[in-house]
């Protein structure tokens, strides 16, 4: 994974064309880039990141900024009501349940 001013790619390897494509991840705005080489990957990453920012400034806009943290999601009134439940049981917000429910799963999985 690269990174470059808080934003970070996804990189693939396309055999038949011989080139390394990449995406940043985490932001609403489709920003790609290629390259043949190692370098010439890293500099195109670069310079999408850097001329994003720059676009972003020139048009007044505010550019996206990898995960706000803000994560809607729609699940089932029955499954919502449990969670709340089991919430409160163990004197949590929510969110807070949610967000502990979320990352046990993850560090059992890693």
């Amino acid at each position: 994974m690269m990174q470059h001013r808080g934003y970070k790619a996804h990189i693939e390897f396309d055999q038949d064309a011989e080139l390394f494509h990449g995406e940043i991840l985490g932001i609403l705005d489709v920003i790609t880039f290629q390259g043949s080489s190692v370098e010439e990957l890293k500099q195109a990453f670069q310079d999408s990141v850097d001329d994003y920012l720059e676009f972003c400034a020139a048009e007044g806009k505010e550019p996206d900024k990898p995960y706000s943290g803000k994560f809607n999601l729609r699940i089932p009134p029955e499954l919502h009501r449990q969670l709340d439940e089991e919430a409160r049981t163990h004197h949590a917000s929510l969110n807070q349940w949610v967000i502990q429910k979320l990352s046990g799963r993850i560090e059992t999985h890693a």
